[in-house]
């Protein structure tokens, strides 16, 4: 077998859908759909799952999986008028014949190039020209990353205006054990109470009830602290401004069908995102966003995050 074939495999998923393996010699994995351009499950060197995919989720199109990291493209929620979300997570993906080339720092070899453009259908629903490009690599060290980069390819001279999202679902031992760090102080509007903006006053964000919650104008680091797994998501974003804090509890939860009545005790929506102010390109600008997470022990974590524990402790 050859070293490519250890890091890089293109096999058969659920439902015979097509979907790309990536893989690390420390025994990280991670794996990707080309349908939705969507990874679907991130593994740590014990072969433990950090991602939260519903045991309900559909994998048959047109039904968006239910979970992993969905690409929300070119809207998020109602903000326009297309489906919930947009149509990125909807689509089939294919390998970028003519990726971007790597920075020249970056050594890693577990990584996939996929592309998303136009098709004459959904131009009927969203008139524009583009090109949607998506990296989906996994570090030496077990780290996820994605970047994407949207490219305005109209020929007719017209920009257009898009909102974007990784909506990554965490999956964590206990939601009534978890807590956010690095949001405390923000902006945030409250999707249930019809978009309204108030202040974060809590030191750090708990659960113990439905929350939808847009924070403004975020930090470019974010901690998702699970107290009972002794473990800290780290999430690093660059170009996008916004993260999503969504946990459906209970009552929603029933509602769905293509999630489990308790599944939401073991997961955690926190998505890097760009909702307040959407982005505009003219024909033949391009955008550039990019999340990265990795898993660590919360002690560690707690330390480099927080400049304030640093400053008592010294």
């Amino acid at each position: 077998m050859s070293s490519e074939k250890v890091h890089v495999e293109h096999c058969k998923g659920v439902n015979g859908l097509d979907k790309v393996i990536l893989r690390e010699i420390r025994r990280c994995s991670a794996e990707v759909y080309l349908y939705g351009g969507q990874v679907t499950s991130w593994k740590n060197a014990h072969g433990e799952e950090l991602l939260f995919v519903s045991s309900k989720a559909s994998f048959r199109p047109p039904r968006a999986i239910r979970g992993g990291i969905p690409i929300c493209f070119p809207q998020l929620k109602s903000t326009g008028s297309l489906e919930q979300y947009g149509f990125a997570r909807n689509r089939i993906w294919s390998i970028d014949p003519d990726p971007p080339p790597s920075p020249s720092d970056i050594s890693h070899k577990a990584f996939v190039d996929l592309i998303l453009t136009h098709s004459e259908e959904d131009m009927k629903i969203w008139p524009h020209r583009y090109d949607c490009r998506l990296r989906v690599a996994l570090g030496p060290t077990g780290d996820l990353m994605l970047t994407s980069r949207i490219r305005n390819t109209n020929t007719d001279g017209k920009s257009f205006t898009f909102r974007f999202a990784y909506q990554t679902y965490f999956f964590v031992t206990d939601i009534s054990e978890v807590r956010v760090e690095g949001l405390e102080t923000l902006d945030y509007l409250d999707n249930l109470k019809n978009g309204e903006r108030f202040t974060e006053q809590e030191d750090a964000i708990t659960f113990e009830s439905e929350v939808d919650k847009v924070y403004l104008s975020t930090p470019a680091k974010i901690a998702i602290l699970d107290h009972e797994r002794k473990r800290t998501f780290e999430l690093r974003k660059d170009g996008l401004p916004d993260a999503v804090v969504w946990n459906p509890w209970d009552k929603k939860a029933k509602s769905m069908a293509d999630f489990g009545d308790n599944e939401y005790m073991h997961m955690l929506c926190v998505e890097a995102a760009c909702v307040e102010e959407p982005i505009t390109l003219k024909p033949g600008e391009e955008w550039k966003g990019r999340q990265e997470i990795s898993a660590v022990p919360s002690s560690y974590c707690s330390e480099q995050l927080d400049p304030r524990r640093l400053l008592l402790s010294g």
